[in-house]
């Protein structure tokens, strides 16, 4: 009888931990765009979209300052309160007012600055500078100095009038007269800005053009018109959107003119963020306030879509010729 003899076998082990695999290279390549510009969409999220929502929300309602969490729903009464208050059309009538006048007269002086700084001047860079100057000038340090020179009875301005032969205007409390000192601030801080820009427009235009322009005998005038403007339309249609923006935003100039949220004895500069301010900082009406924001927002969005509108008109007319 024969035994055979076999060998033990040994205990099974347990399959080792496989390590995680490595994600493929073509999909962090694919997310890694996502993930940069993540945290500008989470703080416009955060600081831009809810604010600009919540503040619909609350124009539904009638809200006070006092006692912001008891809220009473009114739906669209605040924006039908608005239609008959005659302060509302004061302050639009106001910032289209202030508007026009500070920003056309703000852009052909930009233009022409710009138009200068373009040729080879010496000092060029320090006059370029200069331009900024006043855009960094505080709104407050700007306005509180254009109060004293505008002043009745100690201005500056009134005194070179007197020089001239033409008696003080009282620039605080006319109309007109304080529409146009309002106007003049903002013309003397965003002149500059608006002609740098400008001026980068100007040097982004090919320098062939003008050669081909001078060769067939066009004058520095004939090559403006023709050459430059035509150069310059997207440039202009930014600068007229964003001034556009700016001034029905405007909001520190006539507050701190006189001091006054009520934009003078008779509301005769105030504007419609002056206005939104005095609702709910001045009669904590913080649902009225909401509402004249959305309004505000509103008339931005339809003045910046038939200033595009213009333009698309304009540029299709000077192709077709």
């Amino acid at each position: 009888m024969t035994l055979t003899a076999t060998a033990p076998v040994p205990p099974a082990r347990p399959p080792a931990a496989q390590a995680p695999a490595a994600p493929p290279r073509r999909l962090l390549a694919r997310l890694s765009p996502y993930a940069y510009i993540a945290p500008f969409f989470a703080l416009f999220a955060a600081f831009g979209l809810f604010p600009l929502l919540y503040t619909a929300y609350v124009s539904l309602y009638r809200v006070e300052l006092q006692t912001p969490g008891e809220m009473e729903w009114r739906g669209l009464d605040n924006y039908t309160a608005l239609l008959r208050d005659d302060f509302f059309w004061t302050a639009l009538r106001n910032t289209f007012t202030i508007g026009v006048v500070s920003t056309v007269p703000q852009l052909l002086m930009a233009l022409g600055l710009a138009h200068l700084l373009n040729y080879r001047l010496r000092g060029r860079t320090f006059f370029r500078v200069t331009m900024l100057l006043p855009y960094a000038t505080s709104v407050a340090a700007a306005t509180l100095v254009f109060a004293q020179l505008f002043g009745r009875d100690f201005g500056l301005v009134n005194w070179a009038l007197g020089l001239a032969g033409i008696g003080p205007v009282d620039w605080q409390s006319g109309t007109v007269a304080s529409q146009i000192a309002v106007s003049v601030i903002v013309t003397w801080r965003w002149t500059g800005y608006n002609a740098l820009i400008y001026l980068a427009g100007m040097q982004s235009i090919p320098g062939e053009l003008y050669e081909a322009a001078e060769l067939d005998g066009a004058s520095r005038w004939r090559q403006f018109l023709h050459v430059t403007l035509p150069g310059l339309r997207p440039t202009v249609l930014f600068t007229i959107v964003v001034s556009t923006i700016g001034a029905t935003q405007l909001f520190g100039e006539p507050l701190l003119f006189e001091g006054s949220i009520s934009g003078g004895i008779s509301h005769q500069y105030q504007t419609l963020g002056l206005y939104m301010y005095e609702q709910g900082w001045g009669y904590f009406h913080l649902g009225r306030a909401a509402a004249i924001a959305w309004v505000t927002f509103v008339l931005i969005v339809l003045l910046v879509l038939l200033n595009t509108a213009l333009a698309r008109r304009r540029s299709r007319k000077g192709n077709r010729r």
